[in-house]
């Protein structure tokens, strides 16, 4: 008889959900008793997107609410300490926003979601409005605060004054209520600012939650603690000014390092669960190799979803779950940017697998983040599309490409600069294309190097052959695509077997056969024979003469790092 297996929490981000549902958790209540052990008054943890802070946060706030479920964490792991559930747990009243919807267009729209987002927690505790303890003046304070429906929307708009105090006055309210201080929780504080930066009311922003937290955070006698969440570490002294009680915890802190992400321990338990330890290999492969701290962890976004489509179809391939959660603008630009040539070898030995020294900051406002290229280094250290090796050199770190998801999100946005720069280059593009027509191997030879040598390449050491091919197939495909009247297939079956490229010249009814092949040993000349073999034994011409070309050229393309050859086969006849 086949036991039912839990399910698995695909975008669940509610602590209570999933442990009265019948899901899957991985124990991460051991960050409680640590944070209670080494308590901040502020505790900022810096985290890239997806990597559990919400669920996280969630379960602070089931373990310390007043109104918690207590029940829900029998059998985790900080049940075993009875002391400090018996003092802490359920022992005060908790105020919990997220600001990941505070992503507003314009300021306007911005500020409204922000006061949504505090009436709406507001909203949690009606029974102010009814406290014997509460004069009527803090009640109407309180009413003040709760200025949205049971939808969540902004009914009247609350003076900028109201605002900037209001995490302030509630938990005033509810410590005069309760008689217990009270503990904040604000989940992705820095989504504001990142979106107050791409549509230009930064400085707005920064005045806002500079004055908020300042009052929250800083001048607050009935704050017991507060945890905060985000993806960037943002500058003291741009919202955090004054605030002399803030603790970071990033990730490069030994603290707390195994408590979001999972560990490799973690996942081998939960692909037992679910029976699929066989695919053990690939999804370590694909989604581990963040360092936090001292720990190696796995993406959990990444691994759930990949589970969850392996357990749907045991073939499932896997693919890039991280990052189309999102967009991947900072890898885009730092590709734009790398126009130098140190900084086009840095980003090619990091997509083969290699480790690179740069020096790191971690405290940068979003103003900065795109300012120069060294900034951006730093972007791409803390939002997880590079990770560290070894121990820090002081403000240097030893850094590296995760795993094959992000690594592919290198190649694809290399590929998306490769393919806009073509469009600007159509003289010598155009002079490729028409040599390769004009059987004209030199020529064609003499182009497509140049092209290597100003796009960054996929070079040896780690990345596999295949992968390599792929690359440069796709520079081939780019610059053929140039030619609007020309039918260029990709990877299409014919003769017997599949094609690497198939171009079709209908006005000329000329047809070009390309077989790829990367010279892993440098011997381009060799690489292009195998490949011309290749196209003779599977018959690739078969298609483009079923087609109506009357004329067919076959090409034997090989490529080393930025070196090419071009062989056709009647040179290799002759």
């Amino acid at each position: 008889m086949n036991v039912r297996k839990k399910m698995l929490p695909i975008g669940i981000e509610d602590f209570t959900e999933i442990r009265k549902g019948e899901f899957y958790y991985i124990d991460k209540t051991g960050m409680i008793g640590e944070l209670l052990d080494n308590q901040g008054k502020v505790n900022l943890f810096t985290r890239p997107r997806r990597f559990g802070k919400s669920l996280n946060m969630s379960m602070l706030k089931s373990f310390f609410d007043l109104s918690g479920d207590q029940k829900i964490f029998q059998d985790l792991k900080i049940s075993e300490e009875k002391s400090l559930c018996d003092k802490y747990m359920g022992k005060f009243p908790v105020i919990s926003i997220s600001l990941k919807g505070v992503n507003g267009i314009h300021y306007e729209n911005a500020r409204a979601m922000m006061c949504a987002a505090i009436g709406k927690e507001a909203m949690r505790f009606p029974f102010l409005l009814e406290s014997e303890k509460l004069t009527e003046r803090e009640k109407e304070t309180y009413a003040q605060l709760t200025n949205v429906d049971k939808e969540g929307h902004e009914l009247f708009q609350m003076s900028d004054a109201v605002l900037e105090e209001s995490l302030h006055t509630l938990s005033e309210l509810l410590e005069r209520h309760y008689g217990s201080k009270t503990v904040i929780l604000i989940d992705e504080y820095d989504v504001p600012l990142a979106k107050a930066s791409e549509q230009g009311y930064y400085d707005q922003m920064v005045m806002l939650l500079r004055n908020m937290f300042t009052q929250a955070l800083k001048t607050n006698e009935s704050l017991q603690f507060a945890v905060l969440t985000g993806c960037m570490r943002i500058a003291k002294e741009s919202i955090f000014t004054g605030l002399n009680n803030l603790r970071v915890l990033s990730i490069t802190d030994v603290r707390f390092d195994e408590y979001f992400g999972f560990t490799d321990r973690e996942v081998r338990d939960l692909l037992e669960y679910y029976e699929l330890s066989d695919h053990y290999e690939t999804i370590r492969e694909w989604y581990d190799g963040y360092r936090f701290g001292d720990v190696e962890v796995y993406c959990p976004w990444d691994v759930i979803n990949y589970c969850d489509a392996l357990r749907a179809d045991s073939g499932a391939q896997p693919k890039d779950y991280w990052s189309n959660t999102s967009g991947n603008d900072v890898v885009r630009r730092f590709i734009q940017e790398a126009d130098n040539g140190a900084t086009k070898r840095e980003i090619e030995a990091l997509v083969a697998g290699e480790i690179i020294r740069k020096e790191i900051h971690q405290d940068l406002t979003y103003r900065d983040m795109y300012q120069n290229i060294g900034n951006i280094w730093s972007v791409l250290f803390t939002t997880g599309y590079l990770t560290q090796r070894g121990k820090p050199d002081g403000d240097y770190l030893f850094l590296a490409i995760p795993n094959m998801e992000i690594r592919r999100i290198f190649t694809r946005q290399i590929m998306e600069y490769f393919r806009d720069h073509i469009k600007k280059d159509g003289e010598s593009v155009n002079m490729f294309c028409e040599a390769l027509k004009n059987g004209n191997t030199k020529d064609a030879e003499k182009q497509l190097q140049a092209y290597l040598r100003k796009t960054i390449s996929i070079r040896d050491t780690f990345v596999k052959k295949k992968m390599k091919e792929n690359f440069y197939h796709g520079i081939l495909v780019g610059l053929l695509g140039f030619k609007e009247s020309w039918s260029v297939f990709s990877n299409k079956e014919s003769g017997e077997g599949y094609s690497d490229i198939l171009v079709e010249i209908d006005e000329e009814q000329t047809g070009i056969v390309i077989e790829m092949k990367y010279a892993e040993d440098g011997d381009l000349e060799s690489s292009c024979r195998d490949a011309l073999e290749q196209i003779a034994k599977n018959r690739y011409e078969e298609q483009l003469l079923d087609d109506g070309m009357e004329h067919v050229l076959k090409y034997g393309i090989s490529c080393y790092k930025k070196r090419c050859k071009i062989v056709r086969m009647q040179e290799t006849k002759e």
